[in-house]
């Protein structure tokens, strides 16, 4: 299968409908020495802010490899796949522990996955500023 580029900021209706369909995705961050570290994660996809948003516990290894990258953000890619349609998020993710933020990701998770997320005062979100698109929704 031949890679499919996807104008990040504009994607197809095909594509953007696949991102608001409850999938479970994954997020791939680098460990110190460069090996990937994939975990399972719910994405929400915002495509008129430029954002990919990922809610997690500040003190999770995700969370360590973004901090670790620095101010410029980690390089890092979330994917989902459901049979032949597939899709892939690139960019630099950056952490913010910032109650609006936090609260707007939280808002977009239940809008896509059909529940509020429980309280949880260690919840950040990763944001990652997309770069690149890939992908057949």
């Amino acid at each position: 299968m031949s890679t499919y580029r996807v104008n990040p900021a504009a994607p197809d209706e095909a594509y953007l409908r696949f991102w608001q369909e409850r999938h479970l995705c994954t997020l791939t961050t680098l460990r110190r020495d460069g090996s990937p570290h994939v975990v399972p994660v719910g994405v929400t996809y915002d495509p008129e802010a430029g954002l990919a948003r990922v809610i997690t516990n500040r003190s999770s290894v995700k969370v360590s490899h973004v901090l670790a990258a620095g101010p410029e953000g980690a390089r890092v890619a979330v994917c989902q796949v459901a049979g032949r349609r597939w899709a892939t998020l690139e960019g630099r993710a950056r952490v913010s522990g910032e109650p609006e933020r936090v609260a707007e990701a939280e808002r977009r998770y239940a809008e896509r996955y059909g529940r509020t997320p429980a309280e949880n005062p260690s919840r950040v979100v990763v944001e990652i500023t997309v770069e690149r698109a890939l992908g057949r929704g």
